[in-house]
């Protein structure tokens, strides 16, 4: 069987992630104990304490390990990726499917990326607001009005009518109050701990395009929507550049998945914790009348469903 495999982002994260794979499954074990990160990631993603694997030094290369293990068992098992997408964090884990890198080399990068934006973030105050009701030109116009002090931009386009903005705190509020004149339904103030996918993560980028120069990558053997362009990949692009890009721009996650649809693709597979990509999935083909089938895979449980076990 083929499907559409995504891979879910930072915030997912739950204490007690891949611990029912780790004690069921011998190959997911084995390549849990063989990753080579600086702490002990199975204790965090076990045992927390959520504070811990909230720590995006933490969380990274955590989801990663997961995002690994449960590909790794799903091919196993006959079922395979047709074309792969991931939000933000779990554009690592869709490259990873792909054939881009190693596994030991998708976990490693993310540990490097989790620690490069939490020294960038250091230090800055930030706000983030999901902006729910409208539409993305309303939500650009809105973040380009703000003419005070600090900055406001969009940081993420999860789907038809969900929008992220970032800045500072003062910016972000007169932005919410003008969105909310201007029409949105409503802003829910997220919990983050860096101003992500902003030109605040710039070092971060900088440190990253380094970092990856001594990474071997390949050529994607099945298609990959990426978050900057939300386009699909295509021959000559530079994945190290695209991923450089990633982390100080928006994520273009709307126009990934509706391209995906459009391209036809109509069974899904989010690879978690959790199913935030699935309901940006069943949000935006419900806004281009399109029909899919999506499924999340987060427990031992909802993969033998999967498999047919």
């Amino acid at each position: 069987m083929k499907a559409v495999f995504l891979y879910a982002g930072q915030g997912s994260q739950k204490v007690g992630m891949g611990k029912d794979f780790y004690e069921e499954y011998e190959d997911y074990r084995n390549f849990c104990n063989s990753v080579n990160v600086s702490f002990d990631h199975r204790s965090v993603m076990h045992n927390g304490p959520m504070e811990d694997l909230s720590d995006t030094r933490y969380t990274q290369p955590c989801m990663s390990v997961f995002a690994a293990g449960v590909t790794n068992l799903l091919v196993s098992h006959g079922v395979e990726p047709e074309a792969v997408c991931g939000l933000s964090l779990g554009e690592y884990g869709a490259l990873y499917a792909a054939g881009v890198f190693s596994a030991q080399d998708f976990v490693k990068m993310t540990e490097f990326r989790g620690g490069a934006m939490a020294e960038a973030a250091k230090g800055l105050s930030c706000s983030m607001s999901a902006i729910l009701g409208t539409d993305s030109r309303t939500v650009e116009d809105a973040c380009k009005a703000y003419a005070g002090e600090g900055f406001v931009t969009v940081a993420n386009y999860n789907c038809a009518g969900q929008y992220v903005i970032c800045g500072t705190e003062q910016a972000v509020a007169d932005t919410e109050a003008r969105l909310v004149n201007m029409g949105a339904k409503r802003c829910v103030r997220l919990n983050v701990s860096g101003p992500f996918h902003t030109h605040c993560m710039k070092p971060a980028g900088d440190k990253l395009a380094n970092y990856l120069k001594s990474v071997e990558f390949h050529v994607p053997r099945i298609p990959v929507a990426l978050n900057v362009s939300g386009t699909f990949y295509k021959d000559g692009d530079d994945l190290k550049a695209n991923l450089e890009q990633q982390v100080q721009n928006s994520v273009r996650l709307e126009d990934d998945l509706q391209a995906l649809i459009a391209a036809g693709y109509r069974r899904y597979i989010e690879i978690g914790p959790g199913n935030v990509v699935s309901g940006f999935l069943k949000k935006t083909a419900r806004a281009m009348g399109a029909n899919v089938e999506v499924t999340a895979v987060e427990t031992v449980e909802d993969f033998k469903k999967r498999i047919g076990e």
